[in-house]
């Protein structure tokens, strides 16, 4: 469990000019964290685009993220759906288990269940699991918010279910979250604009967007509040807000692989249905990573 704590960073997949996958480009972005003082990687989660990439293609990435990490960190595999027999299926055919440590399962998109299928639905992921689950709570993105009430009964009542990236941007969530969860249990912030206010209210760390790009910043931001250091932890924070917004002004990941172009990791492409950042926007990255 405590090797989810702290900043994990949630990968891009990177694009040649034309949309095939630059594997360099992801090398030279897992050096690039690792380097900067990432805790660990998640890999085909949203921000790797990963519903425009084929199943041999996720394969690929899976297996050229552990050669490349070889080791070095923990590593996190997204594995999420609304169909979940499919889920489970797919995940005890998962050919990397020696290689990955958890799954990162976001919650059914598009279906909209209630709480109680919501429950069923991840008492069942969890029940056949071959590796421990981190719930995903982003209602921002599949329509449907999964209660404190129903990640805490999760928690309590599955070993296996061993931490929630929460990413409602709902404070008070996150306060009856940690105020509640069993102690072997991991409330993880997946909102990067509020990592300080939400570790100073006792959650365990982030899985991030940002720390990709302003890595070294806002992992020793992290670093400091595990440390209750909270005068340098703000200070990081105020020094990054501006633009760790600027990331999710027109979409993730168009904003933070315009930062990791600009800082000359990857080239600025994405697949349909998603575009590059509009100038404005790249112009803005790119004058705050000048300063």
């Amino acid at each position: 469990m405590n090797q989810f704590k702290g900043t994990g960073v949630a990968l891009i997949t990177p694009f040649k000019k034309d949309k095939t996958i630059d594997f360099d480009a992801l090398a030279k972005l897992i050096e690039h964290c690792i380097a900067g003082g990432v805790n660990y990687f998640v890999v085909l989660g949203t921000t790797g685009e990963t519903p425009t990439l084929s199943k041999e293609e996720k394969n690929q990435v899976l297996e050229f993220v552990a050669k490349t990490n070889n080791g070095r960190l923990p590593l996190v595999a997204g594995m999420g759906g609304n169909n979940t027999a499919e889920l489970i299926k797919e995940a005890q055919s998962f050919a990397f288990k020696n290689e990955y440590q958890a799954f990162l399962s976001v919650t059914p998109y598009y279906n909209k269940p209630s709480q109680e299928a919501l429950y069923q639905h991840y008492s069942a992921f969890a029940s056949l699991s071959p590796l421990p689950i981190i719930l995903y709570n982003v209602p921002g993105r599949t329509g449907i918010s999964m209660q404190p009430s129903t990640t805490l009964r999760l928690a309590k009542e599955f070993k296996n279910i061993i931490a929630v990236k929460e990413a409602s941007g709902s404070m008070s969530a996150c306060f009856e979250l940690v105020k509640n969860k069993p102690a072997n249990f991991l409330v993880l912030s997946g909102d990067d604009d509020l990592v300080l206010p939400q570790m100073a209210s006792g959650m365990d760390g982030v899985i991030s967007v940002a720390a990709q790009c302003y890595t070294v910043d806002f992992c020793n931001m992290v670093k400091a509040a595990e440390k209750q250091d909270f005068n340098t932890a703000r200070n990081l924070h105020y020094k990054m807000i501006d633009a760790v917004n600027l990331l999710f002004k027109e979409g993730n990941p168009t904003g933070v692989k315009a930062a990791l172009n600009i800082l000359g990791i990857c080239e600025n492409e994405l697949r349909l249905p998603l575009i590059p950042a509009s100038k404005e926007l790249y112009n803005q990255i790119a004058d705050f990573l000048k300063k």
